[in-house]
């Protein structure tokens, strides 16, 4: 059984009824409550109408694709989403990135890998990975509450979805240092190998919900031949 706090109510989309068994089996042994859903159009609704606590979608589904529900959700939704992608579709996974998914496992995959995937994801999502230096950051009109797990920009709150989240508390931690994007994906997503494209997705998207103008950003910049670094606009002297 998993830790109290990593468990909760998944919502897997996924048109193979097999895939979807082996998957919902793993999560109910990890302690989670499973629903199943085969089609996108049903997914979609269900997850508005009785918001789950993650999402495990697959991209290619019948009626509406898994990218449409994406979509769908995170336009009134921060819900967690575990993308599912068939190997190759590299294209569709940088768009899933960048339509809202949280994380992504390709096809064919480890049952066991997909269930610390959700286990993770959900952690992170519910606040309960808080790193040293904890506490509430700030740099000028924008605020990040660790413990609290918001953020909020000129007293707005921001809708950030876990990775994003977790991202901008990494960079804000560490202004001033530039990291690679092999290593933010170590450090923020945990992974010691993957596709660092997700890191590149995540900072552009980041970029667009804190920057004033995203193609110039002044925050999250890029350090050419390296990766980001997190630049603070306050003043240095001024109050935060």
């Amino acid at each position: 059984m998993s830790p109290q706090g990593e468990t909760g109510r998944v919502l897997v989309v996924d048109d193979d009824p097999t895939v979807a068994e082996v998957v919902a089996r793993y999560l109910v042994r990890d302690g989670h409550r499973v629903e199943c859903v085969a089609d996108g159009r049903d997914a979609l609704r269900r997850a508005l109408d009785d918001p789950p606590d993650l999402v495990v979608l697959d991209l290619m589904l019948p009626g509406m694709s898994g990218l449409e529900v994406c979509r769908g959700l995170r336009e009134t939704s921060a819900v967690p989403i575990v993308m599912l992608t068939a190997l190759g579709e590299e294209t569709d996974r940088l768009v899933g990135l960048e339509t809202g998914a949280d994380d992504y496992v390709t096809k064919p995959f480890s049952p066991r890998e997909l269930a610390l995937r959700v286990r993770s994801v959900l952690r992170r999502a519910r606040g309960l990975v808080v790193p040293a230096g904890t506490g509430v950051l700030l740099d000028g009109d924008l605020r990040l509450d660790a413990r609290a797990h918001e953020a909020e920009l000129r007293r707005v709150p921001l809708s950030l979805t876990a990775r994003e989240f977790d991202l901008l508390a990494f960079l804000m931690r560490h202004p001033r240092q530039a990291f690679t994007r092999d290593e933010l994906l170590e450090r923020v997503w945990g992974w010691s190998f993957g596709d660092t494209s997700t890191v590149t997705v995540h900072t552009r998207r980041l970029r667009e919900k804190i920057e004033d103008d995203p193609t110039a950003p002044r925050r999250i910049v890029t350090v050419w031949g390296v990766g980001y670094r997190y630049e603070p606009v306050a003043v240095e002297g001024e109050p935060s």
